[in-house]
């Protein structure tokens, strides 16, 4: 019994820091943006961390098989990925990490929520309409809104932000199609197929400044590629598998505080209270609107 809590200790620890992990990538892309463009950051994040879950998924035991519904859907969703890391890199290039690693993060559930709702496949009741307008409250929060300067407001990397949140919904909603093949192995294909068809299509490595890669520019795209990515995903499909997704969820809540706070410590940004305010409230509606339960009872 002490061994089981132990271990699930252990892996709630593992849990954070993957949560971590994916806050402080946002600091990462800030400061590579001043090394390379967005499609050089992919291939580099991308084709690394694919090749670094090779070892991970047979050590594993995965097979590396996949049937030709999740290939063409991994080719699909490759091409929106690489969309979402553009505005992304874009957005954060152009405003504060700490912005984009609240905004972003919070508005994917809620976005993901709202389509599935147009779809049909999500109902929308009183509950979910409060949650919702709990959001939006929480979003126009982090903006500012009160100031009534629209040019402040409508700034594009504040529009990169919205549409980086769209497209990673709508990734989110077309990879749980995904049901022959484990979420790691697709997530390795995903990688894969990404890194290729943007090496084909928007990289040229002739062009890239080799000699400016300095030993910041190396450390980032590791903790991007290997903590952010490799380390990350890793941890939380395993915490899917072994502990549910339901427990798994509410770490995802640790995301945007600690892009904000690292953000603050590593980049110098201010931490903007109203930036925390909004994170508050649109973590709310999405704790309503995924019925997520933070603190649960535990069974004698």
């Amino acid at each position: 019994m002490n061994q089981k809590i132990g271990d699930k200790n252990l892996f709630y620890l593992l849990l954070f820091l993957a949560m971590v992990a994916w806050g402080g990538s946002w600091v990462n892309v800030k400061v590579l943006s001043g090394y390379i463009d967005a499609f050089e950051m992919i291939f580099f994040r991308f084709g690394i961390t694919a090749i670094t879950m090779i070892p991970l998924i047979w050590k594993m035991g995965y097979s590396f098989k996949i049937d030709k519904k999740s290939l063409g859907l991994a080719f699909l969703v490759a091409v929106i990925l690489i969309l979402y890391n553009r505005y992304y890199f874009l957005g954060t290039k152009l405003g504060t990490a700490s912005l984009g690693g609240a905004m972003v993060t919070t508005l994917i559930p809620i976005l993901t929520f709202v389509i599935l709702a147009i779809l049909g496949a999500r109902r929308v009741g009183v509950r979910e309409g409060i949650a919702l307008c709990l959001g939006a409250v929480g979003v126009l929060t982090m903006l500012h809104v009160w100031r009534f300067d629209w040019e402040k407001i409508a700034v594009i990397h504040n529009l990169y932000f919205l549409l980086a949140a769209i497209l990673w919904a709508l990734l989110t909603i077309l990879s749980a199609k995904s049901t022959r093949v484990s979420p790691l192995v697709f997530t390795f294909y995903l990688y894969g197929i990404t890194t290729i068809l943007d090496g084909l299509f928007w990289v040229e490595l002739g062009t890239i400044s080799w000699e400016r890669l300095d030993a910041i520019f190396w450390l980032n795209i590791a903790l991007i590629s290997l903590a952010a990515s490799t380390f990350a995903n890793t941890i939380y499909f395993l915490g899917i598998e072994k502990l549910g997704a339901a427990e798994v969820s509410s770490f995802v809540f640790f995301v945007p505080f600690s892009a904000i706070l690292l953000s603050a410590i590593f980049l110098g940004e201010e931490i903007d209270l109203f930036i925390v305010l909004g994170t508050i409230l649109t973590l709310g509606a999405v704790k309503i609107l995924n019925n997520i339960r933070l603190f649960r009872r535990k069974h004698a």
